[in-house]
């Protein structure tokens, strides 16, 4: 995977998705009650995936403007990522949706977060 966590060189999420577009990694990894989906008829379960990078972007003006994009990787190949909000506008209120689903995907090797300027 092409390193794309030098704060110095992208410091958006829009030109990290822009990287991942550029790179074949733009499949959008969309939660359902059955589990993650990409639009290619796969369902995908926590133990299918693995979360290769944590981004989290924090609004320079207004700090509660947050979201938090994870890059991950299916079993299959499949790789894409997860975009969400997170903070005062998350959505998220029930203990079995996005939120508990995302937290059983084991991670690459590694706890790093690396914190963008929007």
């Amino acid at each position: 995977m092409d390193k794309i966590t030098t704060p110095g060189a992208m410091t958006t999420s829009s030109q990290i998705l822009e990287k991942l577009r550029a790179t074949h990694m733009d499949n959008e990894f969309r939660w359902t009650p059955k589990g993650f989906t990409t639009g290619n008829g796969s369902i995908y379960k926590p133990e299918d995936l693995e979360i290769l990078r944590t981004l989290r972007f924090e609004g320079e003006s207004d700090p509660s403007d947050m979201e938090i994009l994870y890059i991950i990787r299916a079993k299959d190949g499949t790789t894409g990522y997860s975009l969400d909000a997170y903070g005062a506008y998350s959505s998220h209120d029930s203990e079995y949706g996005y939120n508990n689903f995302i937290r059983q995907i084991p991670q690459s090797g590694h706890n790093e977060q690396f914190l963008f300027t929007l």
